[in-house]
């Protein structure tokens, strides 16, 4: 995988997931399949987006559907560092809402 079009997640602190790299078409399933799985280990976490360098609307979709699959799953996920780009995808969508804290 190219290093401008790779998705990569990392335990940062203590109940923190960091993110990098792009959400987007080329990496949503991916994503998604690797946050899931890793949330699949608690049951309260913090997503930190800081290093997340571009996000389209597969990448929002990926955020959004790994927060309603711990939101069923009864975890508490929280997110820190939204890029601007990824709440604007969120506004202009009216999704908003669902990116803030649970």
């Amino acid at each position: 995988m190219a290093a401008d079009t790779g998705f990569r997640l990392e335990r940062g602190e203590p109940g923190t997931l960091a993110v990098s790299g792009v959400l987007g078409f080329p990496t949503a399933a991916e994503a998604w399949q690797t946050l899931d799985g890793a949330l699949r280990a608690g049951d309260r976490f913090t997503l930190d987006l800081a290093g997340v360098r571009s996000c389209d609307s597969a990448g929002l979709a990926c955020v959004l559907a790994v927060l309603a699959a711990a939101r069923v799953r009864g975890q508490v996920v929280s997110l820190r560092h939204v890029p601007d780009g990824l709440r604007t995808l969120a506004q202009v969508s009216g999704v908003e809402a669902f990116l803030a804290p649970a």
